[in-house]
Formats: structure tokens, sequence, C-alpha cells
């Protein structure tokens, strides 16, 4: 029998709030009968939805909270209001308290970032979260970090990226020693920015055991698969991020567009239908929803906030691998391992205000 998993929820984040949220608990206990969920934010608002799904609501605890983050608060504000008594807090707390196994909100993104830096802080070796998402790419799968927790990056930052990253890919890709890139203009050596080439310099004189250290890659590298692991600033990242997924939607409307546009072309359709649906599989941005913080003593997974239920259970299934492959873990023994990191910095006020 598989182990208990139980998965604290921001039961009022996101555009939808409850009814996605429940929803999407409601499809993650379907494929994984072990969870148990914990569900903070309006309990009268909460078991409204629960009505809906009498198995998933035998597996709930639900922890009223009156105040919830709304989506256009900024980081300093949601901390001075939601500290201690907003949802977003609460779920984030019951993982440092070790109620929960982690942590999953579809709210706001700098409020969960300022949040869960100054509620859980940074892990020891650590100096700055990152966000990091699973990336579809002609060879399967890639992580990429960072994709919106905070603005720039110095060398050894990149550096600890790249170690955070590996040990993400060897949990859920899994592999044994991923390959990690460096996100440049390009692949030349003399090429990029200074804290690139400091990235560089620092990855190839750690020489970490858990990770093989790729070289340079470019932005067309990320979709190809070139390596397991690509690590860039935040800002890049998160432009990349939003890139890809509107590029994903751009080429799905372009097919639907041409599949209807004579009677040839239907029939056509119709009879590569089983392709055509393998392709919207490949394509659909919900089966890559979660972005994991690292960095953090405790897991947390930001959802996208305009996801439906299917989304929002992916991301809940990102939680369940990290969780299971004991994430945690190998994170810290990999950083342990690395000797001139950056020293320890548990302020919260340098949280990024942007809200992806």
């Amino acid at each position: 029998m598989a182990k208990s998993v139980t998965v604290s929820i921001d039961a009022m984040g996101g555009d939808h709030g409850p009814s996605v949220v429940v929803a999407g608990c409601s499809r993650a206990l379907e494929f994984h009968p072990q969870l148990q969920f914990i569900l903070h934010g309006d309990a009268r608002a909460i078991k409204t939805e629960l009505e809906k799904y009498p198995k998933l609501a035998s597996v709930v605890t639900i922890e009223h909270t009156d105040l919830s983050i709304s989506m256009d608060d900024k980081p300093s504000q949601a901390l001075r209001k939601g500290r201690g008594k907003s949802s977003m807090w609460r779920s984030i707390d019951s993982v440092k308290q070790g109620k929960a196994d982690f942590c999953v909100s579809a709210g706001n993104t700098g409020a969960l970032m300022a949040m869960s830096k100054f509620c859980l802080r940074m892990m020891e070796g650590v100096d700055r979260p990152v966000i990091a998402a699973i990336w579809p790419s002609i060879r399967g799968e890639s992580i990429v970090l960072d994709v919106g927790a905070s603005v720039g990056a110095d060398g050894q930052q990149l550096a600890t990226m790249g170690v955070l990253g590996a040990a993400m890919a060897r949990a859920l890709l899994p592999i044994q020693q991923p390959s990690v890139g460096l996100l440049n203009i390009g692949e030349e050596e003399v090429k990029g920015q200074d804290n690139v080439q400091e990235a560089a310099r620092l990855l190839r004189e750690w020489n970490p055991t858990g990770m093989r250290y790729h070289g340079f890659v470019e932005g067309d590298d990320i979709g190809k698969g070139t390596s397991d692991v690509v690590v860039t600033e935040g800002f890049a990242g998160n432009i990349a991020l939003k890139t890809a997924e509107g590029t994903a939607k751009q080429i799905g409307q372009y097919l639907r567009d041409a599949m209807g546009s004579s009677l040839l072309s239907k029939l056509g359709a119709f009879l590569a239908s089983g392709a055509f649906r393998h392709l919207r599989q490949k394509l659909d941005p919900r089966r890559s929803n979660g972005g994991v913080f690292l960095g953090l003593n405790g897991l947390v997974i930001k959802s996208h906030g305009g996801t439906d239920a299917t989304g929002f259970a992916f991301a809940i299934e990102i939680g369940v691998d990290m969780a299971a492959n004991d994430l945690m873990r190998r994170i810290q023994a990999d950083v342990g391992h690395i000797s001139g990191l950056g020293d320890d910095d548990d302020g919260a006020e340098d949280a990024s205000d942007s809200k992806n």
C-alpha cells in the first residue's frame, strides 16, 4: 500500500477559488487514493463544494480562515494583513508544522513567495528561492528555473539553481545524473554576461556528483530538450514560460482553423483524430501546471491562477511525486556537498511583486 500523503491547500487562491480547487483535489484523489487533504479557507464555501464530492469529503480536514489574499495584493501588503491568519499563510504553515507533506496554492505568486520565504525560511546554503517548472520537450521533459521568483541573479545564485534543478530532475524525471545547461545568447564559451560566465566557472569548479554540467544552451534548446535542466534568472525565465504557453495556444488554434476550413479537411481531421488527440495532450499547458518553490525548508507548489480542475490536479500530482521521492532530502544533501555558497537570507523584503 502506498504511503499516505497529506496535502495542504489554499482553497481560496486563484481566479475561481474553492470551486476549481475542490474539484481539482477530487481528480487528484482518483489517481492517488492515499491522499489526505487540509483545506484552508472559508469553511462554508468549502463545504458547499465538498457536497459534490462525498469521497473527497471523507479525507478532508477543513481549517477555517476569515481572510484570503487577493490576486492584486502586493507581497508586502499580503504579509502585513495575512501573516498567521490568511488561508495562504495557514496552508504554508501546515507544512512548517509537519501536518502536511507539501502545500499547493493558485493564489498571488508574489504573495505566496514572500509568505513561503518568511514562514518556512531559506534552506542553509541557499540565499534566495526560485520557481522551477516542468517543461515538455522533444526528448520528454526538462526542468527550467527560475521562471519568475525574482529578477536578476549573480553567478553564484545561478550555479546554485543548477544544483537545485538537478536534484529535482533526479527526483521527478528520474535521471541519475541530469545534465545542466545555462541559458545564454549563444553556445560559445566566450558569449554571455558576467553572471552567466561566473556561473559556468563555478559549476565546473564545484563539479557536483549529482549532475553533469552541459554548458551554454540557447532558447530553442529548451524545447529540444538539449539538457535535462535549464538555468536562467527569473525575468528571462518568466518571459520564456509565457511565450511557450502562448505559442502552444497559437499552434492549437492554427490546427483547429486548418482542420475545419473545408469538408476534405474535416474528413482528414476525423481520420487522424487519434494523432490529433495525442498532439493536444502534448500541447495542453495544464499538464505542466505547477511551479515548484525550491530552496525553502518545505515544499510549496504554485498552480496557475486561471487553471481548471484538471490543471490543479496536475499541480498536486507534482507534489505527490516529489514527496514520494524525498526531494527535500536530496536537495539538502546536494547543497551540503558544495562549499562557498552564499549566506542565508531569511528576509522577505526582496520578494518579487510580480504576479505570474
